[in-house]
């Protein structure tokens, strides 16, 4: 059994199609991906998962219980992260997971034997007694992760985890989150980072506008839609340089501000060019998610 199957799921607000008919199911033991830019349907994708809001059409079901009909029963065998934390500032680190662990009807000696695991994994041993506020923003967000897993879960929810991180702390979390998955957790994610999707999703979907445009693993949307080779010019004469040289060599060329994408087959008749042109910079390196997400939605992820 699939630990979420979505089938036609739809939900308007005032009128809004904010999500528009998705079809998509997650296996039991994988990460699977919601890639999209802010605005594409994603954390409501998720509030619908997880009951929190009716469908307007279509269904959910979470764990094979039926959403939100049986949502507190499916809510007792998931771990949630929301793109904010709602940890309390009036507790401490070690308080936060306490005080969360009775939603789960956890009593203090059983958590208590928990505790140390938690901590570590957090890597806050040495912050325990620390009040929220004195905590950076990689420290809130892998408590966060940390309290999700207070009732051994046998889901994740997550939606957009290392939004706000530095690069350090986002690495710190995907950490975090690889070796959960390697341990064979389910995990639904979140998230509008392309590198996040490539480095932790087994399989993923693209959302724009409420719908999703494609599907399958990183490398099968990869080797679907684009190129191998990617040369990335930059300069404010590129794209005259481009219409006159790279254009008969590249399969496909992209505009984007002063920034032109040559995709090619192969990439030395081109490199061998822009070798003497040194008036221009540019960049040689294989196609990724982001370019599948420029050819398909005609622009670049949105964060904002």
């Amino acid at each position: 059994m699939d630990a979420i199957v979505a089938r036609g799921l739809r939900k308007d607000y005032g009128g809004r199609e904010v999500v528009a008919g998705l079809d998509f199911a997650v296996r039991r033991g994988e990460c699977f991906g919601l890639l999209g830019p802010n605005g594409a349907g994603k954390t409501t994708t998720l509030r619908l998962c997880l009951g929190l809001v009716p469908a307007s059409a279509g269904g959910v079901t979470l764990l094979g219980y039926d959403m939100p009909r049986q949502a507190r029963q499916a809510r007792m065998r998931a771990g949630v992260v929301a793109q904010f934390d709602a940890l309390d500032p009036d507790f401490s680190v070690r308080e936060n997971l306490l005080v969360y662990a009775r939603y789960f009807g956890m009593d203090r000696k059983a958590m208590a034997g928990r505790l140390p695991a938690l901590l570590e994994f957090a890597d806050l041993t040495n912050r325990a007694e620390s009040r929220i506020n004195s905590l950076s923003g990689g420290m809130k967000r892998r408590l966060a992760l940390a309290r999700a897993m207070v009732n051994e879960p046998d889901i994740l929810l997550l939606d957009e985890p290392t939004t706000g991180l530095d690069p350090a702390a986002r690495h710190l979390m995907w950490q975090r989150l690889r070796g959960l998955i390697t341990q064979g957790r389910t995990v639904l994610l979140t998230t509008h980072f392309m590198e996040e999707a490539e480095r932790l999703c087994d399989r993923l979907a693209i959302m724009d506008n409420g719908r999703i445009i494609a599907a399958g693993t990183p490398r099968e949307l990869i080797d679907a839609h684009i190129e191998p080779h990617v040369v990335e010019i930059f300069g404010e004469t590129a794209h005259i340089w481009c219409d006159q040289n790279a254009a008969p060599l590249a399969a496909r060329v992209e505009r984007s501000g002063e920034s032109v994408f040559c995709y090619l087959r192969e990439a030395g008749a081109l490199l061998g060019q822009l070798e003497r042109a040194p008036q221009l910079r540019y960049l040689h390196r294989p196609a990724n998610l982001e370019d599948v997400f420029l050819k398909l939605t005609g622009h670049e992820i949105r964060d904002g």
